[in-house]
């Protein structure tokens, strides 16, 4: 008997592995290609912010700004792996933030094949791409006036308390998941990062002569450069965001396309029915705030309503740094006029040109839409301000006036951009 039973009992196991293996959702090559494209636009769009945001500044501070984007991809690009990634995407604690043993190190997930038909690792790195991004943005609005190390230990920080919850609360399983439409990151990204950048550029104060000294661009052929690597990387931001390849990734592609040369289009009409002249930094501020505005509902609206989200964001970017410039604080890159602005914009005005109206109504999503937008704000302006002063106090963040006056290519790394040109 005792080999009949050992028989059977193999036979069992066998048959609970067949079970388990049947249960596996099987790879579908044509999604998984997609997706590692995707990730990889993705990346793109990080050198393509750095080299957006090193054209504006300074040529004294071109290498220091680009860093600061460079540096996100190290640190933010391990963080995402020990412990971002289990944040953002574990189980729910009370709705707030996730948290999964198995995700952490991304130790449980070797063999894991998602719903979709991808590799969860191809999931978890588009993911980390969004993480990395984010903090990158918000180094607009201090550029030319931070503490290298104090910038470092922030954006750690940053990330850890304020960014993976609340992209646990709006797509990862929280209290706003499946209520609040934020198809590619417009709350979660962009109105954080915003938020964040204001916030940010208030606390640290103005860089020194602003804004009775003139700060001149070094290099807006670099920023037009930039400008296009993120327009081209914002298909993978936006189309890769369906984790499918089929028509809702189309859909996502055709409403970025349209939101971008929208906003751009209106940027340049107002600067030549105001000024008389269309300006290059004005139609690349154009790209970037339609494509902000079109972020959270590029998979969810139709063609018209990509129009006009384009437009309004454009506009409302538009008159949100003319604002800036009134009141006079120094917002350096304009990271809330238009990643704040526009994304409010988006999260918001979706609402009005949903594809699918939803089963609870207009005005109950408007309802989540405000409360994705105004938890993403109050998160990102009191979680920023109390890192702020935490790094300030301890390691130091704002610069001193000799090493800000020297530049922070050479004060702080010890290089120049340009070689021997004349680094003011």
């Amino acid at each position: 008997m005792k080999p009949l039973a050992s028989l059977l009992a193999l036979v069992g196991v066998c048959t609970t592995a067949s079970t388990a293996l049947a249960a596996q959702p099987e790879v579908d090559s044509g999604t998984t290609a997609w997706m590692l494209t995707s990730t990889a636009l993705v990346l793109l769009m990080i050198p393509g912010l750095a080299m957006f945001y090193g054209g504006l500044v300074r040529t004294k501070n071109v290498l220091g700004t680009m860093m600061h984007s460079f540096t996100a991809m190290a640190i933010i690009g391990v963080l995402w792996v020990v412990c971002g990634y289990a944040m953002a995407f574990g189980e729910t604690i009370g709705g707030y933030v996730g948290w999964d043993p198995e995700k952490v190190m991304l130790s449980g997930i070797d063999q894991t094949i998602m719903e979709g038909g991808i590799p969860e690792y191809v999931f978890a790195m588009f993911q980390g791409k969004f993480a990395i991004i984010t903090p990158a943005l918000i180094a607009g609005a201090f550029a030319e006036r931070v503490q290298f190390r104090g910038y470092c230990v922030f954006i750690a920080l940053w990330s850890l308390v304020i960014y993976n919850p609340l992209a646990h609360i709006v797509w990862g399983g929280g209290f706003l998941t499946g209520d609040a439409i934020d198809f590619a990151g417009g709350t979660v990204i962009h109105i954080s990062a915003g938020v964040a950048g204001l916030v940010a550029a208030l606390y640290l104060g103005a860089r020194r002569g602003y804004p009775r000294v003139a700060m001149h661009p070094n290099s807006l052929v670099m920023t037009m450069i930039g400008a296009g690597l993120l327009w081209v990387g914002w298909f993978g931001f936006n189309a890769g965001s369906s984790v499918e390849s089929g028509l809702k990734t189309g859909q996502a592609l055709a409403m970025t396309q349209i939101a971008a040369a929208a906003g751009a289009l209106t940027w340049i009409c107002l600067e030549g029915l105001l000024h008389k002249k269309a300006t290059s930094l004005g139609l690349v501020s154009g790209i970037l705030a339609g494509l902000v505005a079109i972020t959270p509902a590029a998979g969810d609206v139709l063609p018209g309503g990509a129009l006009v989200l384009g437009i309004l964001g454009s506009l409302f970017s538009y008159l949100g740094i003319v604002m800036k410039n009134r009141l006079g604080y120094d917002d350096t890159l304009d990271v809330f006029g238009i990643h704040g602005v526009a994304g409010i914009i988006g999260a918001i005005g979706l609402t009005f040109f949903l594809r699918d109206v939803p089963e609870a109504g207009l005005t109950t999503q408007l309802g989540h839409q405000t409360a994705g937008v105004v938890v993403a704000m109050l998160a990102s302006a009191i979680g920023t301000l109390v890192l702020l002063l935490l790094v300030d106090k301890t390691v130091g963040l704002k610069l001193d006036e000799r090493r800000e006056l020297a530049g922070l290519d050479h004060s702080l790394h010890g290089e120049h951009g340009y070689g021997l040109l004349n680094p003011n």
